[in-house]
This record gives C-alpha cells, sequence and structure tokens, in this order.
C-alpha cells in the first residue's frame, strides 16, 4: 500500500478553485498543517498565496501558466515528509517544491530533491545544515538559517564586559543555533560563561534556570542569558518567575511569533534581534502585506506569513528570470538572485544558496492596547552587518 495514503494533500488553482491541468505551473508545499509547529505551517501557507497575488498583480499566472499550489501535511515527521515530497516531484508533477516547517523534516527531505534533480525552497525550517554540511545543489533557502538568528541576536547584545549563559532545545535547531551564537558572540568581546540544553518537551525549568544563575549571578558587568527555543515550554517566562533580577541577570531572545510575544510583555525593555516583526520593515510590499492582511484577518501578518510571501516571490522572480522551469536553468537564474520580499532585499549566495537578508535589534515595549509585546526597531542589521558563514561543502 502506498506511503502517500497516510498525505494529507490538496490542490489549490489560486484564483480558480478548480483541479489542476498539465500545463500549469505546480508548486508543491510541504508542511507540518498538524502537528507541533501546526501555527507556522498556517502562516506560511497564507504567506505563500499573498505572495504570489502580490508578485503576479493578481493575476495568479507565470510565464503564461496558471500558478497550483499543492499542499501535503508532513505532520512534521521526516519519514511523512519524504513521501510527500515525493508523490509531489514524480505523480503530481510539482515543478519546484517549497518547505518544510520542521528542521528534521527538512532535512529528511533534501536528498529527495537530489534525486529527482528538482529544486526544493525550504522554508521556514532554520537548522544551518540544511545549507550546510546536509545541502546539495537543488535546495535554495528564503528562511532564514540558525546562524543569521544567532549571529543577528550575538550583535545585538554582545559586547567587551557582557557575560551570556544559553538556554536552547536538546536538538539540531537549538545546539546549531547556539554554536552559530557562541562564533559570533567570540567576535563581540562578550563571553560565554555556560550552555544549557534541555528537552523539547521540558516544562519545569527550575533546575536549568538555577545553573544559569549559578553561571552568571558573581560575574562583574552586563549579565545574559539568551534563549534559543521553538514551540511550547515558554523557559522566558519560568525563568522570569525565579526573578533573575536579584542578581543582575537580564534575559533575551530573538523574536517570534505574535501569541509568543504576548509572554514578552512581562519583559519590558528586553533586547534581541528578530526575523520579522510587522511594523518594522517599511517596503512598499510590506505596505501592502500588511494592510491587505489586516483586511482580510482582522490582525497583522506574522513572522512565518513574512517567509511563505518571500518564497512566492523567490519563484516568481526566479521563473521570470530562467524564462523555464527547467531545474538548471533554474539554478542559473536563482544562484545570486536578488529579489524583493516583505523584509526588503534578499539574495540567494551562490555558494551555499542561502538567502541573505536583513535581521532587526529590538527593544520590547508595553502596549496595554496591543496583545503582545511591541518589538521596538533599534536597528536594521544588514546583510553586510552579519558575517554568515558558508558551510557547505562545494
Amino acid at each position: 500500500m502506498r506511503r502517500s495514503l497516510i498525505i494529507t494533500a490538496t490542490i489549490l488553482a489560486l484564483g480558480a478553485g478548480t483541479a489542476a491541468q498539465a500545463d500549469d505551473l505546480k508548486i508543491a508545499l510541504i508542511y507540518g498543517k498538524t502537528g507541533p509547529l501546526e501555527a507556522y505551517a498556517k502562516q506560511t501557507e497564507t504567506g505563500l498565496k499573498m505572495g504570489f497575488e502580490y508578485a503576479t498583480k493578481g493575476t495568479m499566472t507565470l510565464d503564461g501558466r496558471k500558478i497550483v499550489v499543492i499542499t501535503k501535511d508532513d505532520q512534521g515527521k521526516p519519514d511523512l515528509a519524504k513521501a510527500a515530497l515525493a508523490e509531489a516531484y514524480q505523480d503530481d508533477k510539482a515543478d519546484i517544491a517549497i518547505g518544510t516547517t520542521s528542521s528534521a523534516a527538512a532535512l529528511a527531505i533534501l536528498p529527495v530533491a537530489e534525486e529527482n534533480k528538482k529544486i526544493l525552497i525550504v522554508e521556514p525550517a532554520v537548522a544551518d545544515q540544511i545549507t550546510g554540511e546536509k545541502w546539495n545543489r537543488y535546495i535554495f533557502r528564503t528562511g532564514r538559517n540558525s546562524s543569521q538568528d544567532a549571529i543577528s541576536n550575538a550583535v545585538a547584545i554582545g559586547k567587551q564586559g557582557v557575560t551570556v549563559a544559553t538556554l536552547a532545545q536538546d536538538y539540531a535547531f537549538g545546539r546549531d543555533g547556539v554554536a552559530a551564537f557562541k562564533e559570533a558572540l567570540a567576535k563581540t568581546g562578550a563571553t560565554l560563561a555556560a550552555e544549557e540544553y534541555a528537552p523539547t518537551s521540558t516544562t519545569d525549568f527550575t533546575a536549568v534556570g538555577q545553573r544559569l544563575f549559578d553561571a552568571l549571578k558573581d560575574k562583574p558587568g552586563r549579565k545574559v542569558i539568551w534563549v534559543i527555543w521553538a514551540g511550547a515550554g515558554n523557559p522566558l517566562a519560568k525563568l522570569q518567575d525565579m526573578d533573575p533580577k536579584r542578581y543582575g541577570i537580564e534575559l533575551s531572545t530573538g523574536g517570534n511569533i505574535l501569541p509568543a510575544l504576548a509572554a514578552y510583555k512581562g519583559l519590558p525593555g528586553m533586547e534581541g534581534a528578530t526575523y520579522y516583526f510587522y511594523d518594522i520593515p517599511k517596503n512598499p510590499v510590506n505596505d501592502w502585506l500588511v494592510a491587505e492582511h489586516q483586511k482580510r484577518f482582522n490582525a497583522p501578518p506574522d513572522f512565518f506569513t513574512a517567509g511563505g510571501f518571500a518564497a512566492a516571490m523567490s519563484v516568481v522572480a526566479a521563473v521570470t528570470k530562467a524564462k523555464s522551469t527547467d531545474t538548471e536553468k533554474l539554478i542559473t537564474a536563482m544562484e545570486g538572485l536578488e529579489f524583493d520580499t516583505p523584509k526588503g532585499k534578499m539574495v540567494f549566495r551562490k555558494e551555499d544558496h542561502q538567502a541573505l537578508q536583513s535581521m532587526y535589534h529590538f527593544k520590547v515595549k508595553v502596549d496595554p492596547n496591543v496583545a503582545w509585546a511591541v518589538l521596538e526597531p533599534v536597528r536594521e542589521l544588514k546583510i553586510e552587518d552579519m558575517n554568515v558563514p558558508i558551510k557547505n561543502k562545494r
């Protein structure tokens, strides 16, 4: 019995609602529509559709072909993701695939793109290995990687005289993130005092918090615990409840989706760096996204909405430049490709196909009329402000 029977698949002809035709431009979206990262996946899908709408000026056609998005739910599971992508390329004849939500699932599907000699745009999974040691020439990524997250946060909080301890989830996302953060932090003159890793299912952070406090409490100067965490658990709130201020310890983390930013309201003045916050980038693409998303959903666009939108814009820019969906022509067109996104310009770096992009140093402001913490911009960290290492072996 075919594995594909347990993959939820939906075919959506954008702007039409009819089944796909042979000459359609088929884009497969592999994502964790159900499972622990469901909120991220939903935003990616919304952003992707809005991005195609914007980039095609509402025509939903590209190079004379109707854009059809085929969605497949991998539930965040590597084996389902592999089966879904193979089915998309082989049975659905997808021209290009985008995905997936979980880093573990994304790492599992990289070889499937290579086997099928088809483009896979990774969005939003962030593990460095995706454009690092596990990379192949068919892989491009619009999503930021762990290094970009970590380096931007290190640049935001790291200075001479600052001592930092880290807390991360004990899997690829967390460990890659801390490795990149350490490397970048060392260049800022700050000192790393301790690293703690906890299982993704952790809800009680008392013991780990105490170890972090012990590592920092007697250090001179500014003391910061930097947290990298995705999904449930909310270690920041738990650490805050343990009163780090009594030791002069601050908390810091990167940005997150709006529901998670609600917890940041308990951390006024906290600094970090973020991939996206709807009110920060000032450009026509973001203006359209924010206005339209508010109009349609009565809410601003979120972290991964911007990511899905960027992925769609990269597809349109690539196919327009290549004048084809032939894989080799696309690779040639996409290496070094600059394209607009809600965050401004992105560039697919030729060496590893990672999209270089701005990040944003923020400070938390609490507005009683807003359900989440407002991320006030301190400064834009531009492409040239972050030395993002090339980690593949091309």
